[in-house]
């Protein structure tokens, strides 16, 4: 049993939870390469490595971010003691979190994976991380979709981890020095996600909708969108771009 304030901090762990007992640890899900073991290696991982960097500013020795190497220890482990490490690491993480908002000033600036962040940025990273791979689950079940159609979702995924998520993407696209990808992504009445590309590097933002949208769809599907992923009905999404633009921006999109 997990402690009462990881609900607080983590209000989404209880459905991810649940989701990765109701399969087996060999079952597949919809990241391409990972079981469910996998994901929750990687959310062990997740919430070790968040604890650990807030940790180390607040204590005045701030640290690197290590890469998914960190999550080696983890698949060597018998199930319970996973299930004990991620539980602990989850209550490490809302113990320090709770910390940095007595202690630090909301707009502390904080290095992660080479971006700056402030002190809530842990928790909240955290929570996407359990609403996207909660989805990799279960698909596109009522839960899901409503999770990741919150606005908070969306903003997250642009305005901290956006540039990261274009990464693999764009050096796919193999962009030489007049090329150049941009799309938007809309969901009616909310602002367009532009994500932009060229040999220069890569750019996504917020921007008032404008002329036509490169991709048109729900909001819960934009954030799947966002992070490489499809929803499991295609009909969710629409395009009047033609082929080699949706095709250009749907590359971009690869996530990690």
């Amino acid at each position: 049993m997990v402690a009462a304030r990881v609900h607080d901090v983590l209000p989404e762990w209880d459905a991810f939870v649940h989701a990765v007992r109701a399969r087996r640890p060999g079952d597949g899900t919809w990241c391409e390469a990972w079981t469910v073991r996998d994901v929750l290696i990687h959310q062990t991982g997740n919430a070790e490595e968040l604890a650990r960097v807030l940790a180390a500013h607040l204590a005045g020795s701030p640290v690197e971010t290590r890469g998914f190497d960190r999550e080696a220890p983890y698949r060597a482990m018998p199930a319970p003691d996973l299930w004990s490490a991620f539980t602990a690491h989850c209550e490490r993480l809302a113990d320090v979190t709770e910390a940095a908002a007595r202690d630090l000033p909301p707009d502390t600036d904080i290095v992660w994976t080479g971006r700056h962040v402030n002190p809530a940025f842990f928790a909240e990273h955290m929570r996407e991380e359990l609403v996207l791979h909660r989805w990799d689950l279960t698909g596109d079940d009522s839960a899901a979709v409503r999770a990741l159609a919150e606005p908070w979702m969306t903003e997250h995924s642009v305005n901290q981890v956006g540039l990261p998520l274009l990464r693999r993407g764009s050096a796919a696209l193999g962009l030489d020095g007049g090329g150049r990808v941009e799309g938007r992504l809309r969901v009616p009445g909310t602002d367009d996600v532009v994500i932009t590309a060229d040999a220069d590097g890569t750019g996504i933002g917020f921007a008032a909708p404008h002329g036509p949208a490169t991709i048109e769809s729900d909001a819960a599907v934009r954030t799947l969108l966002l992070w490489g992923r499809r929803p499991a009905d295609p009909s969710r999404w629409h395009s009047d771009a033609g082929p080699e633009a949706l095709r250009a921006v749907r590359t971009l999109l690869g996530g990690y």
